[in-house]
C-alpha cells in the first residue's frame, strides 16, 4: 500500500522509525555504517519534499542493496516488495560518470549517453527515482570540500549542467538552487567568496529592512482584508551572480538582495496584493512578469515585481498561492505523488504537455539553452519516444507509425488496430511519430490485419518485429480459409492455362517442394506462394509436355500453307477443331473425317475421346511442325461486372497486345450486374495466352478470366 507523508516533520520521523527497522538487519560493520550513513542522509532530503513511503524507504535502502551489504531476501523480510524494487530500480539508473577534465563542451561517451538518456527516460516512466538520484547527488556535493581541486570541478560540471536542470525541469526549487549555489562554489570558486562576503557584510541592515518592508505590507494586506503569510526570500549566490552577467548590473542594484514572498489563499487574493504593492511603492518598468496567466514549462506560477522600496532601495516581491509555492519548492513531489484509483484530471494533462516537451529536440522558443537542451537530439537520434494517454513511454525505433506502436504496446492490440488519435487528433496509420507525441490506438473487436501491411512501400511498419507479427498472424488464420482460397487459385491459374488434364499435380508438388496437396492449397492461400509463380510452374511443366519429333532422313512431304502447320499428315486438307482449339505446345492428335480431311484435337479432347471409341482406326499421329509463325484460334470466356466500357477496355488491350479478335460475344446478366464474354482470338503459342489471360483479368470489374476447354 502506498503512504504519501503529510508534512516534512512526519517524514522525518517516518524515517527515524525506518532507520531503527534497518539497524536491526545490519552486521554493525564498518562498510554497513558508512553506507547506511549515506543511505540516511539521502532519505532525509527526499523525505524533506513529503515523499512517499515507499521512495524514502527506497533511497534508505539503495547503498546498501548495491553494495552487496543487503541482499534482497532479507530485506524483503522488513519491507514490502514495492521498496525494495525501487531501490533496485534506483541502483539501475546509472550514474553520469564525468571525467576528470570533462566540460559540457566536449562529446558524451557511449556510457554517459546511455546514463543520461535512462535518467530523462525515468522522469517520464517515474519522475521518483530522478527525485531520489538529485538527493543523491546534492548529498555527494555537499560533502565536496572533502576532495581534491580536480575531483571538486568534475562534481560541479556534472552538477551544474546535468542534475541541477533535472530539478528545473522537474520543478523541484528547494534542490535546484542549493545544487546551483554547491556547483558554483566549485567552479567559480572567487566570484563565490566575493558575493557571499558582500552579503555577509550588511546582513543586519538588510534584515532590518526587510523586517520593516514585511510590517508595511502586513498592514496595507489586512486593510484590504487580504488574509496572507510575507516573508523574506532567500537569497541564492548562484542566481544573483547570473543576474549580474545577463544585466551588467552591480551588486548593490540587483533586486533578489532584498525580496519579499507573499503567500496567499487564492488566485483573486494575489492580485489583490500585487494591486497593494504597486499602490504602496512605484513599481519598475519591465521588471513585472505574471507567470500564473503564463506558466513556465516546468509548470511554476507566480507573480513577479520589483518596486522601488523604503529609503528608495530597490525590492523584489514574488506573490503566489500555497499550491503555487509547493509546485515551486517541491515540484514533483508536490502534484505527481503516486495514488491508485486516481482518474485523469487537469494536473494529469499538464504533465502530459511537459513530458511531451522534454521529449521533444529542438521546441521552438525554448529559452534555457543548457547542456541537455543541446544534447538531446543526439540523446534520441535513433529512437522515438511516444506516450500513451497515461503517460507511459514506448520506445520505437525511428520512422514508426501509430501501427508500430499498437504492435509494440500489445500484439493483439496490433491486430485490431483500425486507427489512431495523436496529440488529440485522427492520423494516418502511416503517420510517423516524432518524440513525445501522445498516441491513443482505435482498436475493433476482432483481428483483422491487412496484407496492405506488409508492403514495405506503403510505410505502414517501419519495425521488421511489427511485420514479423502480421506475417505470423495470416499464417495462424483459419486453416480451413487459407486451403479453401489456395484450392481456388490452383484450379483458376490451371483453367486459364487450359492444363486441367495436361499437368499433373504431383509435377507441382516437386516444382515447389510440397509434400502434399493440401500443404500446397496452404502455401498458395497463406502468400507463401504468389499465383505468378504458380503460372510460371505450369507454363514450364506445358512445355515439358511438348513430345519430341522422331528424327528422319526424309520428312515427308507436307503441305506449306499457313493452315498447315502439323506433321504426319502429307498432302491432305487438315482442320483445327473448333471443340478444343488447340495450340502449340499442346499434344495432338489427328482424326480422318468423311470428306474433310484430317481435323487436329487436343490430345485430352472429350470429344476425340468419344471419336475413338467408335472408331479407333481413323486416329492419326501427328505432331507439330517446324514451319514459320503462325496463329491459332483459342476461345477464351471473362466473368465480368456489367459496366459501361468494358468491351472497349478488352479490345484495346488486345489491340496494344497485337492480338486479333475474331468473335466477340456477351451474355448480360442483369438480375447479378454481372456478363460472360466469349472471345475468339488468334494467339502463337499458350505463353502468350497466359500473359493475355493475366492482364485481362486485371482490368476493373473483371471478375475471372480462362480459356475455354
Amino acid at each position: 500500500m502506498k503512504t504519501t507523508i503529510s508534512t516534512p516533520a512526519a517524514g522525518m520521523a517516518l524515517l527515524d522509525e525506518l532507520a531503527v527497522t534497518l539497524d536491526r538487519l545490519g552486521d554493525g560493520s564498518a562498510a554497513w555504517q558508512a553506507a547506511a550513513a549515506r543511505g540516511r542522509e539521502t532519505a532525509a532530503i527526499v523525505a524533506a519534499l513529503d515523499a512517499e513511503r515507499e521512495i524514502i524507504a527506497g533511497t534508505l535502502l539503495q547503498p546498501l542493496l548495491a553494495g552487496g551489504l543487503l541482499a534482497e531476501a532479507t530485506a524483503l523480510t522488513a519491507f514490502d516488495p514495492e521498496t525494495v524494487r525501487f531501490a533496485q530500480a534506483l541502483g539501475q539508473l546509472g550514474e553520469f560518470q564525468a571525467g576528470a577534465h570533462w566540460t559540457p563542451e566536449r562529446p558524451l561517451s557511449a556510457a554517459q549517453a546511455d546514463a543520461l538518456r535512462r535518467m530523462l527516460l525515468a522522469i517520464v516512466t517515474d519522475p521518483r527515482l530522478v527525485l531520489a538520484r538529485l538527493a543523491g547527488q546534492l548529498c555527494r556535493i555537499r560533502h565536496a570540500r572533502e576532495l581534491s581541486e580536480v575531483e571538486q570541478r568534475r562534481l560541479g560540471w556534472e552538477t551544474r549542467e546535468i542534475y541541477a536542470p533535472l530539478a528545473n525541469r522537474l520543478g523541484i526549487g528547494q534542490l535546484k538552487w542549493e545544487l546551483e549555489d554547491l556547483a558554483f562554489r566549485y567552479l567559480e570558486p572567487a566570484q563565490y567568496r566575493r558575493i557571499a562576503a558582500q552579503l555577509n557584510e550588511r546582513r543586519a541592515d538588510r534584515e532590518h529592512y526587510i523586517d520593516e518592508v514585511i510590517r508595511e505590507v502586513r498592514q496595507e494586506l489586512a486593510r484590504l482584508g487580504v488574509e496572507a503569510e510575507v516573508a523574506g526570500r532567500p537569497k541564492h549566490i548562484y542566481s544573483i551572480w547570473r543576474k549580474m552577467q545577463r544585466k551588467n548590473l552591480a551588486f548593490e542594484q540587483v533586486f533578489d538582495i532584498r525580496a519579499i514572498r507573499i503567500i496567499t489563499g487564492s488566485i483573486a487574493d494575489c492580485y489583490a496584493a500585487l494591486g497593494a504593492v504597486h499602490g504602496r511603492w512605484p513599481y519598475l518598468q519591465g521588471e513585472f512578469d505574471d507567470y500564473i496567466a503564463t506558466p513556465k514549462d516546468n509548470l511554476y506560477r507566480s507573480l513577479h515585481t520589483a518596486v522601488i522600496g523604503p529609503g528608495g532601495m530597490p525590492l523584489e516581491v514574488q506573490i503566489r498561492t500555497r499550491d503555487m509555492h509547493d509546485q515551486a519548492e517541491l515540484g514533483v513531489a508536490a502534484h505527481w505523488r503516486y495514488k491508485e484509483g486516481r482518474g485523469r484530471d487537469a494536473a494529469w494533462d499538464r504533465k502530459i504537455q511537459w513530458l511531451r516537451e522534454l521529449l521533444a529536440p529542438g521546441i521552438e522558443g525554448e529559452s534555457d539553452g543548457d547542456f541537455l537542451g543541446r544534447v538531446r537530439a543526439d540523446l534520441f537520434g535513433d529512437r522515438v519516444y511516444a506516450l500513451t494517454p497515461r503517460g507511459e513511454v514506448v520506445d520505437l525505433p525511428a520512422g514508426s507509425t501509430p501501427l508500430d506502436f499498437a504492435y509494440q504496446v500489445h500484439t493483439e492490440l496490433g491486430h485490431r488496430c483500425r486507427g489512431a488519435r495523436v496529440n488529440g487528433h485522427i492520423a494516418p496509420l502511416d503517420h510517423q511519430l516524432r518524440n513525445g507525441e501522445v498516441v491513443e490506438i482505435i482498436a475493433g473487436r476482432v483481428a483483422q490485419p491487412s496484407r496492405d501491411w506488409l508492403i514495405a512501400q506503403q510505410g505502414f511498419l517501419a519495425s521488421p518485429r511489427s511485420r514479423a507479427k502480421v506475417r505470423a498472424w495470416f499464417r495462424r488464420r483459419d486453416a480451413d480459409q487459407n486451403r479453401h482460397e489456395g484450392r481456388e487459385i490452383l484450379e483458376r491459374e490451371l483453367a486459364r492455362a487450359g492444363a486441367q488434364h495436361t499437368v499433373a499435380l504431383p509435377e507441382l508438388l516437386s516444382e515447389f517442394g510440397q509434400d502434399s496437396a493440401e500443404a500446397l492449397h496452404l502455401a498458395l492461400g497463406a502468400g507463401d506462394l504468389s499465383s505468378a509463380q504458380l503460372a510460371g510452374a505450369i507454363q514450364r511443366r506445358l512445355r515439358e509436355h511438348v513430345p519430341a519429333q522422331p528424327p528422319s532422313a526424309a520428312p515427308p512431304p507436307r503441305r506449306a500453307a499457313a493452315a498447315s502447320q502439323v506433321a504426319g499428315v502429307g498432302d491432305l486438307l487438315s482442320s483445327y477443331a473448333r471443340c478444343c482449339n488447340p495450340a502449340p505446345p499442346e499434344s495432338i492428335t489427328g482424326y480422318v473425317t468423311v470428306g474433310r480431311g484430317v481435323t487436329i484435337h487436343r490430345a485430352d479432347c472429350a470429344n476425340l475421346a468419344r471419336l475413338a471409341l467408335r472408331a479407333p482406326e481413323r486416329l492419326l499421329q501427328v505432331q507439330w511442325g517446324q514451319a514459320g509463325p503462325a496463329r491459332f484460334p483459342v476461345e477464351v470466356v471473362l466473368h465480368a461486372m456489367d459496366r459501361p466500357g468494358l468491351a472497349r477496355d478488352v479490345t484495346t488491350l488486345l489491340a496494344e497486345s497485337k492480338i486479333n479478335l475474331e468473335r466477340l460475344a456477351s451474355r448480360p446478366d442483369a438480375r447479378h450486374g454481372s456478363v460472360d464474354l466469349s472471345l475468339r482470338i488468334a494467339i502463337s503459342n499458350l505463353d502468350e495466352l497466359a500473359r493475355l489471360l493475366t492482364r485481362l483479368a486485371a482490368l476493373p470489374g473483371v471478375i475471372s478470366a480462362r480459356r475455354r476447354t
